[in-house]
């Protein structure tokens, strides 16, 4: 599939010195476009707490709904499998969360 594109919505605050989750936004970018140099990748602000993933409109991934970060391998193997002309699977892995604090 020609033109694939990945959007990720981030949440962009500036909280004692950190911005957000623009740097898990930036390493996710960084991971994608390693792995496939032709994929569009788009990062906007979005809602507080947010990360959301869509591949070519579909979501795959929301922080909203499970509280983590996607999985990159499964990510990759997702967009390789759109790439493919396969249907876009969804949703995507997670990241297992280690860095949880309930207050």
């Amino acid at each position: 599939m020609d033109d694939l594109k990945v959007d990720v919505e981030y949440w962009l605050v500036l909280l004692f010195n950190k911005c957000g989750y623009r740097d898990k936004f930036e390493e996710l970018m960084s991971e994608i476009k390693c792995k496939h140099p032709s994929v569009i990748v788009n990062g906007h602000e979005g809602q507080r707490a947010s990360s959301e993933v869509t591949v070519n409109g579909t979501l795959v991934h929301s922080k909203l709904s499970t509280l983590a970060y996607p999985d990159y391998n499964d990510l990759s193997n997702i967009i390789t499998e759109a790439q493919e002309g396969k249907p876009i699977r969804a949703p995507c892995k997670q990241q297992p969360i280690t860095d949880c604090v309930i207050a």
